[in-house]
């Protein structure tokens, strides 16, 4: 499986697994990539975040395959500045997201779309993740956000809300979309069997990609589908327990301390013999 470099895929998650607690890539990860690279290797991120939040990591990462974005729901080619696949939320997602901000009133949220995040309640947490991803929303009310490609939606909320948020959506059994909590404060609408994991297959059968070993990284709930799909399941030493029991290799080190280059040496080493 480790046989040839060349015909390996990284396939890592970025906040938490890439991206350290203060969201920046280290420059332990980062020439680690660029060495794997050198070497032949290929090297691509699965993340929840936007076309808008992945963009000021572009130039650090330079990356030559596509990307997955926004958990799943599309794989952009940046280098053709073209989508390759999307899969967008059903047409009663407006009806399923007021439902839940209705109920769930300490819930912040936003619609997310290719285009922009569309933010229709600002709470503190909201502006949490707001700031996380450094983008600029548009502010306005969920029934004036217009209908068409909806990607995800976002609630945002206390970590302990978000129990009470889990128990009303499994009460609710929506059956034409999925939730997955991405963080200790955000949970995440997505369309019915989308999510990294289904993303990680689609790509498989992308041009080009045929024969490649996949070894994909991450550390939350989010990163599951995606870790138990690929040919090689990782994640660092920082992920959630439910993470760690579904991966084939645990790391030593953190997010913080280097995780995606004691994985990138960890493949070297197996390649050479």
């Amino acid at each position: 499986m480790f046989e040839d470099i060349s015909k390996i895929i990284i396939m890592s998650d970025m906040d938490g697994t890439l991206l350290n607690s203060e969201k920046k890539i280290i420059e332990k990860d980062r020439k680690a990539i660029e060495k794997f690279i050198s070497l032949g290797g290929k090297f691509t991120v699965s993340t929840g975040r936007t076309m808008e939040s992945f963009e000021q990591y572009r130039s650090l990462l330079e990356l030559k395959l596509p990307v997955v974005l926004y958990n799943g729901g599309i794989i952009y080619d940046y280098n053709l500045e073209k989508v390759m696949y999307a899969e967008y939320l059903p047409d009663d997602a407006r009806k399923i997201t007021q439902e839940l901000a209705d109920t769930m009133q300490e819930a912040g949220g936003e619609v997310l779309k290719i285009d922009k995040t569309y933010v229709f309640r600002n709470n503190y947490y909201q502006k949490i993740h707001t700031a996380l991803c450094g983008i600029s929303p548009e502010y306005t009310e969920l029934s004036k956000i217009s209908d068409d490609e909806w990607l995800k939606v976002l609630f945002a909320m206390s970590p302990d809300d978000i129990p009470k948020m889990e128990e009303i959506i499994k009460e609710k059994n929506y059956s034409t979309v999925d939730f997955v909590k991405s963080s200790e404060i955000f949970i995440e609408m997505l369309p019915h069997n989308i999510s990294k994991g289904s993303a990680l297959e689609v790509y498989r059968k992308l041009d080009g990609m045929a024969d490649f070993t996949f070894v994909a990284i991450g550390d939350f709930d989010n990163d599951i589908e995606m870790i138990v799909n690929a040919d090689i399941g990782v994640c660092p030493a920082n992920a959630e327990e439910s993470v760690k029991k579904v991966s084939d290799i645990v790391l030593s080190e953190s997010c913080d301390n280097g995780a995606v280059a004691e994985l990138i040496e960890y493949i070297i080493e197996k390649c050479k013999r």
